[in-house]
C-alpha cells in the first residue's frame, strides 16, 4: 500500500494516503501535514508574539484551509488560514499585528509556501470576523 511509518525528532507517526488512491487512510496525507505544520508554525509565532505585547485570550484556534489544482501535480493554489479567538479585552490592532509579523516575517513554513502558493488569512473574535 502507501503507508509508512515516519519518525522525526524522535516521534512516530504513520503517513498514508486516502483510501480513493489506494491508500489505507491509517494516517494523515503529506498534504494533510503540511496544512497542520503551516497553521502549527504561525499559531506558535502569533502566541509568542502576543505574549510579548501583554495580549491575554482564552484561546486561539487555528483551522487551515485549502484548494488544491484540479490537474497533476495536485499542489495547493490557495491557502485561507482562520484564527479563532475568544478573551475579553483583546487588542484587535495588536492581534493583527501578531498574525502579520508571523505570515511575512516569522512562519518558515508560510515563507517556503509563498509565492507559489495564495496564502490568505480571516480574523475572527468571540465569533465575530473581523
Amino acid at each position: 500500500g502507501m503507508l509508512f511509518e515516519a519518525e522525526h525528532e524522535g516521534f512516530k507517526m504513520l503517513v498514508d494516503a486516502h483510501e480513493k488512491v489506494g491508500g489505507t487512510s491509517k494516517g494523515p496525507t503529506p498534504k494533510g501535514l503540511t496544512l497542520v505544520s503551516l497553521g502549527g508554525c504561525t499559531g506558535m509565532d502569533v502566541v509568542s508574539i502576543l505574549k510579548k505585547m501583554k495580549v491575554d485570550f482564552e484561546s486561539l484556534d487555528i483551522k487551515v484551509l485549502s484548494d488544491l489544482a484540479d490537474d497533476h501535480p495536485k499542489k495547493f493554489e490557495k491557502i485561507v488560514i482562520k484564527y479563532i479567538f475568544t478573551g475579553k479585552d483583546m487588542s484587535v490592532k495588536k492581534i493583527q499585528k501578531a498574525i502579520s509579523l508571523s505570515e511575512d516575517r516569522y512562519c518558515g513554513v508560510s515563507a517556503s509556501l509563498k509565492p507559489q502558493v495564495d496564502i490568505s488569512n480571516i480574523l475572527i473574535i468571540n465569533g465575530e470576523e473581523v
